[in-house]
């Protein structure tokens, strides 16, 4: 108790403000990420102590619990506090059907460079597995309310997202960081940023390609059913299963030299014609599957957000058998409205971004910055807009010496007003490498292609922003428009 009353006074000093008296019940907001859906306040138990994860163990006084829509989260306040904080939006997303108490406390770990740098930390599980970017960016706002409610306002506040998260930290930024608002800063990192209704056209490719070639996925014996489903809602196929039906078809999990002859075409003719590098060719067909069903049955109730209509498929042994037999289907325009409000950008940012992406991430791959890029300019907003690049090739993690450069980076532009050129960016890597020997890889001239460079364009795909402010403010203005929370 007397280094929880230390931690306590200690925190006090960075308060800019006094917590009211009758807050001995945190009022924290249902927050509710999408337009003309006012948040409604609801009671939520205050943060508890708990025990830290292991690389923050020592370093902090950690703090979890449940926000009123049931996300589980947790934070961390440093020992040596530079009261500023960083919140932080997963990636994913996870599809269990309840908020995992176990994953905020995980990425804390996974991020604790961003308290070895002294920044106190808040992350939320989300309030449900399955997709909902407005969901998990109203769910991340919801933390930081809470962290305030518990500690007093920071000097100041960054967002952070990787992966998917970079897509909830974006839309968190859109949504709730005006110019005014509480937010101050915004790192993304090896972030989807193309949006859903277009950043996941290469699955859509690979789904209908995979199944050209080879015919297992369903197989002619089983109930068959659209590809834009991902799979049928009531299918007990599992991620095992699925491995095993891709090894059937194209060996992808042997070596070259024990594969059949039409294996090695199928996966050759697959990698091709998709783009998607073998290491990761797994991974994205399981999201094109089961992230899909998610989409498509529980989110939109059936209805088809995906198209591949006006696609022509090449690189193949055989481009003009692959284009005349590939499934084709067009989307559902409520559906797929529906998943551009919920995930797509409009570029509306009133505050520093600063963006960190590996040239070779193989999940999300480096063109998303493109698209963001486009969708900042077409919205005439791109000043406030620092890319980086790496040589790296992972998507996951990157170089700890790197997160620290980004947001010491980050941070500095806000407190200066002074924005930053890769090039500075990269040559102050060297003295956070100097802490955590974990390489600087920057790569200060490097500019991706196009999105449609790497993923086939669907007619009228080119231009950014993929939805204006103007459709995002005629659609919230439909009922039930979106995915549900």
């Amino acid at each position: 108790m007397h280094a929880l009353e230390t931690l306590t006074h200690r925190l006090r000093r960075f308060r800019t403000r006094l917590r009211p008296a009758g807050l001995a019940v945190l009022l924290v907001g249902a927050v509710v990420g999408t337009l003309g859906h006012p948040p409604a306040a609801q009671a939520a138990a205050p943060p508890t102590p708990v025990e830290c994860p292991p690389n923050v163990a020592g370093k902090a006084t950690c703090y979890g619990g449940q926000d009123s829509n049931g996300a589980y989260y947790t934070i961390a306040i440093p020992n040596r506090w530079n009261g500023s904080l960083v919140v932080h939006a997963h990636g994913g997303p996870d599809l269990g059907d309840g908020s995992d108490p176990g994953r905020s406390t995980d990425d804390l770990d996974r991020w604790s460079v961003m308290v070895d740098e002294g920044y106190a930390w808040a992350g939320s599980s989300y309030r449900r597995g399955g997709y909902g970017t407005r969901m998990a960016a109203a769910d991340t706002e919801s933390v930081r309310r809470l962290f305030v409610a518990a500690f007093g306002s920071p000097g100041r506040t960054y967002v952070h997202g990787q992966s998917w998260g970079g897509n909830v930290a974006a839309k968190v930024v859109e949504t709730y960081a005006g110019k005014h608002g509480p937010y101050d800063g915004a790192l993304l990192t090896n972030g989807v940023l193309g949006g859903g209704s277009r950043g996941y056209d290469y699955r859509v490719d690979l789904r209908v390609v995979y199944q050209y070639y080879c015919q297992n996925h369903p197989r002619p014996t089983e109930p068959q059913y659209p590809l834009w489903q991902g799979l049928r809602v009531d299918s007990t196929m599992t991620s095992a299963g699925l491995r095993a039906r891709l090894a059937e078809c194209t060996g992808y999990d042997s070596a070259p030299a024990d594969r059949t002859a039409l294996q090695q075409r199928n996966l050759d003719d697959i990698l091709a014609v998709t783009g998607i590098p073998e290491r990761t060719l797994e991974s994205h067909l399981r999201f094109a599957t089961f992230t899909f069903r998610d989409i498509v049955h529980h989110r939109l109730g059936g209805r088809n957000p995906f198209s591949n209509q006006g696609v022509r498929y090449s690189g193949s042994h055989d481009d003009r058998a692959l284009n005349s037999g590939v499934q084709r289907f067009s989307a559902d325009p409520t559906a797929r409205r529906d998943l551009s409000y919920d995930s797509d950008l409009t570029g509306q940012v009133a505050i520093p971004v600063l963006t960190l992406h590996a040239i070779d991430d193989p999940t999300a791959f480096v063109e998303h910055e493109a698209a963001y890029r486009a969708t900042l300019r077409g919205a005439h907003r791109d000043r406030y807009l620092v890319q980086t690049f790496t040589t790296e090739t992972e998507h996951s993690e990157l170089s700890n010496a790197e997160y620290a450069t980004s947001i010491a980076a980050l941070d500095g532009w806000v407190r200066t007003g002074r924005r930053p050129t890769t090039r500075s960016v990269a040559a102050s890597c060297a003295t956070f490498d100097a802490r955590y020997r974990t390489g600087c890889f920057y790569a200060p001239d490097f500019r991706p292609g196009p999105y449609a460079s790497r993923v086939h364009a669907r007619p009228g795909g080119r231009d950014w922003p993929a939805m204006t402010a103007g459709q995002e403010r005629a659609w919230s203005r439909v009922d039930g428009v979106g995915i549900a929370f």
